[in-house]
């Protein structure tokens, strides 16, 4: 069973807030003190305490050193005395002698209990910074303990004691004693009296928190509050912005008939005259901007100079007092809100010093010009082709002897084939490199052809017995056309009459197709008297057999 002293020891740990060993600490050097001052040897006494809380025990020693020669009999002992006690003592060991709390004098008793407090108080103020260093910008709620002139003192958990100060009130409200009241930590200080813990209702901060409370928007991050400026127990203005474009930022937190702006006010102080919040709502455009924050002012419009970071704005003669407020308190507000310095003149005023202003219109329309220009460069950026992936290090390209050869199809060769097949007025002379490399095919166009096309060139993948054989047969077919067709010689005389002169194309070199034989027979044929008349003569005499016989 835990007797009086773990008992007593318990219940002030728990009434402060502190640990057990925390306390027995502090009660160890508070009975150190004590003991020393009972001694009344001076400072530099030799003790030792120990504070035994299994056994519930304290037990206090004054210390000797063990020497030959004594110099300070308050500090040293004798050998030959300590051998009188113990004869197992030595030079250098240290005697001690047992003493009771019992023993104290009422001053040393004094000492113990005004040194106990102050560590005490010293750990609880350790405690309280460890404990709120973390809850600054936060709002803590606690109980009113007392009230003066001065402030008010807060109780805030088990032991906790903040003073709010009345300067940091709202207006001329007041409390009452044992009452809820919500205050908003605006710093934590650790100092060499302890933790300075300062707590305010008057702050930005608090109205921040409290808006947090009352409008999830806010809380969920929907709506977020740019700015405030506060005059406690006056007007304050809020600038917010929603970052979802379904979501009025003003509207959600004025609420259905201005039911959760209302519930903020209700918070603010039980003073005389009750605290006026305005929405405003924020504009990266200074300009207009400004114009929302001189609400409920009705501004024309402003005259912006960047360069001193100042703006004038123009109201309606009469609106001055409005934009102004009372004790200029809109005019304050508007400036800690946007931070800009603000000068506000009639129109009259501003008409007589030639005040070039901006109309909400006009910036309104320059803001969407920039979010026009901004969207479209987005746009294009987001268009941008993407990087490709690196060529591989050990990637070799293909050379121009290994690059597969193509096929490619030229459409004025295609033309040239076609008059072939209709006149044979072309002459063709391939130059083959390879079997399966580039063949030059040069058509040269007699006068009554209808193209001249210069060196056309071709790539082939036919070999040189295929187009021997080839050629073998467009000959064939020549003969036959020749044989069948109406053949009438060309006007030569007409064309010598023309002034259009005949296309020329440059000689190609020739491959050697018919024999000599074919060639002289071909000739011959081609120079027979009758070959210039009209078959239609010789219909009756055309038949299979003299034309093949002619022919060969």
């Amino acid at each position: 069973m835990k007797n009086k002293f773990v008992q007593s020891i318990e219940a002030v740990a728990a009434s402060s807030n502190l640990d057990i060993d925390q306390v027995a600490l502090a009660l160890k050097e508070a009975v150190s003190k004590a003991f020393i001052k009972f001694l009344d040897g001076g400072d530099d006494a030799l003790i030792r305490v120990d504070i035994d809380l299994k056994a519930g025990e304290i037990g206090l020693f004054q210390q000797k050193k063990v020497v030959e020669d004594v110099q300070d009999d308050f500090l040293e002992i004798s050998l030959a005395d300590a051998q009188k006690i113990n004869p197992s003592f030595k030079v250098d060991d240290i005697y001690e002698t047992s003493y009771s709390i019992d023993d104290f004098n009422k001053g040393a008793v004094k000492t113990m209990a005004n040194v106990f407090k102050q560590k005490l108080s010293d750990l609880q103020k350790a405690a309280l910074y460890e404990q709120y260093k973390d809850k600054i910008g936060e709002m803590i709620t606690g109980i009113v303990e007392s009230t003066d002139d001065h402030g008010t003192t807060l109780k805030v958990g088990a032991s906790s004691y903040l003073f709010l100060n009345n300067k940091s009130t709202i207006g001329d409200e007041t409390f009452e004693v044992g009452k809820p009241l919500k205050v908003y930590v605006v710093s934590v200080e650790s100092t060499t009296k302890g933790a300075q813990i300062s707590i305010s209702r008057s702050h930005e901060g608090f109205l921040r928190r409290l808006m947090e409370e009352e409008i999830h928007e806010i809380y969920d991050g929907t709506v977020i509050i740019k700015a405030i400026a506060r005059e406690a127990g006056e007007r304050s203005k809020v600038a917010v912005i929603s970052l979802d474009p379904n979501v009025d930022p003003t509207g959600a937190c004025i609420g259905p008939n201005g039911s959760r702006i209302q519930k903020v006010v209700a918070q603010l102080g039980n003073g005389s005259q009750t605290e006026k919040i305005d929405i405003i709502g924020y504009n990266e455009n200074p300009g207009l901007f400004i114009i929302e924050a001189l609400r409920p002012a009705q501004v024309i419009g402003v005259a912006m100079d960047e360069a001193e970071h100042k703006a004038t704005a123009v109201v309606n003669n009469g609106g001055l007092s409005v934009a102004i407020g009372k004790k200029g308190v809109n005019v304050r507000l508007a400036v800690k809100l946007t931070n800009w310095h603000i000068d506000i003149k009639e129109m009259d005023e501003a008409l007589k010093l030639g005040l070039k202003i901006q109309t909400a219109e006009e910036l309104n329309a320059i803001q969407k010009e920039k979010e026009r220009v901004k969207a479209q460069e987005d746009y294009l950026a987001s268009i941008e082709p993407t990087v490709k992936d690196e060529i591989p290090s050990d990637f070799i390209a293909p050379t121009t002897e290994e690059a597969p050869i193509e096929e490619v199809v030229d459409e004025a060769l295609v033309e040239a084939e076609q008059i072939e097949e209709v006149a044979h007025e072309v002459e063709v002379s391939p130059v083959i490199e390879s079997k399966e490399t580039t063949v030059s095919v040069e058509p040269q166009v007699a006068a009554t052809s209808v193209i001249s096309e210069p060196n056309v060139h071709v790539k082939t993948t036919k070999t040189l017995d295929e187009l021997e054989a080839e050629l073998e047969n467009e000959k064939q077919r020549g003969k036959q056309s020749f044989s069948r067709k109406k053949y009438r010689k060309p006007d030569l005389k007409a064309d010598e009459k023309s002034d259009t002169p005949l296309p020329q194309t440059a000689a190609a070199p020739r491959m050697d197709i018919y024999t000599d034989e074919e060639l002289a027979q071909l000739e011959a044929e081609e120079n027979k008297d009758d070959i210039n008349s009209d078959y239609d003569d010789y219909d009756d005499l055309y038949d299979e057999e003299l034309v093949d016989k002619y022919v060969k």
